[in-house]
Order: C-alpha cells, then sequence, then structure tokens
C-alpha cells in the first residue's frame, strides 16, 4: 500500500471510529449526570415549591419517564443533529451554543496565536544562547507558566491592567454603549467587515486581557517542546554538516533547525485544543466573557442536563475534528511519516 493510499485509509478509519466515540462520550455524561447529586427542578423552582408544581414541571421537562427512554430519545435527537431544549428556559440548546461558540472560538484562537508567538520567541532566544541567563529565565518562564493557577493569574492581570493601571476592561466581550456588529459571531471579523473601527478597537480591548493570559499560561507548553526538538535537532548530522560548510549559527537554528523542530509544535498545538477548554473555562468565568466555557459552568450549576449535554458533544466533536487535521497535515508536511 502507497503513502497516500495509506493516508487515505487512516483518515477513513478515524472518521468512522468519531461517532462510535463521540457515542461512548455521550452517553458517560448523560449518565453521569443522571446520577450526580441535584435536581434540575430543584434548581428552577427551589427547594420550597409544592409537590404538585415540582411534578407538572418534571412532566414537562419528560423528567418523568424511564431513564432508559430518556436515553433513547436522546440518542435519537443525536442522530437527526438535535440537542433538544434547555431545561432552564426551553431555548434551543443548538440555538444557545451557536451564539456562544464563535466567542469561544475567537478567545481560543487568540491565545494559540499568543502563546505561538511568545513560546516560539523564548525557546528560540534559550537555544540561542545555552546554558545562560536568558536559557535559564526561559526555562523557569516555562515551568512557570505552566504551572500557575488559571484562575489566580487572571485575577492579578485584572488587577494590575483593569483596576490598578485602569488600560482595558475588567471584563466583557464588547463595549455596551456600542452596537454589536452583526454577522458569524466573530466580532473581529464583523467589524471588519462592517468597517466600523470602533466596533474592532473595542472588541481588541476588551479581547487583550483574557487572551493575553491565556496564551502566556499556554506559552510555556510550547517554549519547553521548542526548546528540546531544537537540542535534538541541533545534534544531528545534517546540522553539524550545515556548520562545517560555514554557515552561520542563526541561519542554521532558522533555516535548518527549525522547520524540523516546529513539527512536534503541531502535535503539542492540538493537544493544547483540549487543555485549552479546562483553561479557558476558569478565563471566561474570570473574565466574564460570553463564550461556552461560562455557558457549560452556568448549565452545571443550573442541572441543565440538555444544555451540558449539547456542549459536551460540540466540544468533543470540534476536539476529534481538530486532531484528525493535525495528524493529516502533519502527515502532508513531513514525508517520513506513515500510517
Amino acid at each position: 500500500m502507497n503513502r497516500s493510499k495509506a493516508l487515505l485509509h487512516y483518515s477513513l478509519t478515524r472518521l468512522a471510529l468519531a461517532p462510535i466515540m463521540l457515542w461512548l462520550i455521550s452517553t458517560l455524561v448523560f449518565f453521569l449526570l443522571r446520577i450526580a447529586p441535584g435536581d434540575p427542578v430543584d434548581a428552577i423552582l427551589g427547594n420550597r415549591a409544592d409537590f404538585a408544581a415540582r411534578e407538572a414541571l418534571r412532566s414537562k421537562l419528560g423528567l418523568d419517564s424511564p431513564l432508559i427512554h430518556q436515553y433513547f430519545s436522546y440518542l435519537k435527537g443525536l442522530v437527526h443533529a438535535d440537542l433538544g431544549l434547555s431545561l432552564n428556559n426551553q431555548e434551543s440548546v443548538s440555538q444557545i451554543i451557536a451564539k456562544t461558540l464563535p466567542a469561544s472560538l475567537e478567545l481560543g484562537i487568540t491565545a494559540i496565536i499568543v502563546a505561538a508567538i511568545i513560546g516560539i520567541s523564548v525557546g528560540l532566544t534559550g537555544v540561542a544562547k545555552p546554558e545562560g541567563k536568558t536559557d535559564l529565565a526561559g526555562r523557569l518562564f516555562g515551568i512557570g507558566t505552566y504551572a500557575l493557577p488559571p484562575f489566580w493569574a487572571a485575577m492579578l492581570i485584572q488587577i494590575l491592567f483593569a483596576v490598578i493601571l485602569g488600560w482595558l476592561p475588567v471584563g466583557g466581550r464588547f463595549p455596551p454603549v456600542l452596537e454589536t456588529p452583526k454577522g458569524s459571531g466573530f466580532l473581529i471579523i464583523d467589524s471588519i467587515v462592517s468597517g466600523n473601527i470602533n466596533a474592532l478597537f473595542g472588541t481588541f480591548r476588551h479581547l487583550l486581557l483574557p487572551a493575553s493570559t491565556l496564551g502566556i499560561l499556554l506559552s510555556g507548553i510550547f517554549s519547553r517542546s521548542l526548546r528540546i526538538n531544537l537540542e535534538k535537532v541541533l545534534n544531528t548530522n545534517y546540522i553539524q554538516a550545515a556548520r562545517s560548510r560555514g554557515i552561520t549559527e542563526k541561519n542554521v537554528i532558522i533555516n535548518h533547525a527549525l522547520p524540523n523542530a516546529l513539527l512536534p509544535l503541531l502535535t503539542i498545538a492540538g493537544l493544547t485544543i483540549s487543555s485549552l477548554i479546562g483553561g479557558a473555562l476558569l478565563i471566561e468565568v474570570t473574565f466574564s466573557w460570553p463564550g461556552i466555557a461560562l455557558q457549560l459552568q452556568e448549565a452545571i450549576s443550573q442541572r441543565d442536563y440538555t444544555m451540558v449535554q449539547g456542549i459536551v458533544v460540540v466540544i468533543s466533536s470540534l476536539v476529534v475534528l481538530i486532531s484528525l487535521l493535525i495528524d493529516l497535515l502533519i502527515a502532508f508536511i513531513d514525508p517520513r511519516i506513515n500510517y
């Protein structure tokens, strides 16, 4: 089997396994929510509601039917791409996710760009002057940012730049005094398309603190990975041959070593997507960012089963899809990889 056919077979296999993986995840979430302490009816009506009102609401929400019937009804909805209605407000889960997902994607993409820029810069600086003070500072930066609690770092940055200095807003996604640009839900793109400079500036001001905080926390992963991979690549024979030809160390690192050292960073970027969800939850809560992670936190606190299930399915689908795309991209860039 040649490489193209092997890659196609691998891609089709991954795509075929994706529905099974999503079914397992959705099933696990469904039953864990039902056995966890708490009742959606209590979350909506409170503990003091009378028995008749509680039973009427339970019947309206479909929670009075046997658990197995609820499960198969849930699976039937997933097959038809129907995530159901929120137990809290009877609004379509798909519509709520469509409103909040662009905010999280905008925050996450910006944070990964910030993380890559900072991480690659720190990693390259350390390799250029190994075992020096700069290299030591870079290593400490990588360890420190990786170990720093996201909520604590977010609060410190809020206090410094929003409260003490007053340079940036403390939270939110868009200035309340301006009209939100309509379109895709990605406010940067919508502001550019509409030509609204004030909206674009306001969006950047609100995005800067949460994206920078999350990006800095993730940058340690990039810097440490790049540092380790560059060390390995710089000890290979073809790098020694390049040095022996009189090529400067700067050109050796940038033109010869860096392209090969960057390939593992694509894998790191894919794995970062999963960790980004947990980090984004804390960042969105701290900065009151109206994204899908904040929506998930609210749904869990309200025992909104259908909302939690829908968000988990969407996030899992994104992780599976992004992982597959990154694997295919790595295989396309590096012909040495076989599947």
